[in-house]
């Protein structure tokens, strides 16, 4: 065990590493090409922001409502019947809608960055 948390933790130091000596041998600007993709991934992170926080405010509503647990308590006979553990019920609920919203910002992004 103490040998998996030594490799762990040398992991990423390794990696990042290895990529700077690599961009550093191509005679590649490392340090720019940092800051490229930093700025980027900003830029990604303002526009995936108000879809999240609309996310996280829709999935409090429907936690705080009480909704899904009704939506849990009407699927539960069903659930032990094929032995589904109800507790991951709300997951199973949310997912869907998590995915969707964040996959909608992605192909905001996408559209707005490649056209």
């Amino acid at each position: 065990m103490h040998t998996i948390n030594f490799l762990s933790n040398i992991a990423m130091p390794i990696i990042i590493f290895i990529i700077i000596m690599y961009g550093v041998t191509e005679g590649k600007k490392v340090f720019d090409i940092f800051l490229k993709g930093a700025s980027e991934g900003i830029q990604i992170t303002l526009s995936i922001f108000p879809t999240l926080i609309g996310l996280f405010v829709a999935i409090s509503l429907l936690r705080n409502s009480g909704l899904i647990d009704f939506l849990v308590n009407i699927i539960s006979p069903f659930l032990k019947t094929i032995d589904f553990p109800q507790e991951v019920m709300p997951l199973a609920i949310l997912r869907p809608i998590s995915r969707k919203c964040i996959y909608s910002s992605c192909y905001r992004y996408n559209e707005k960055f490649w056209s």
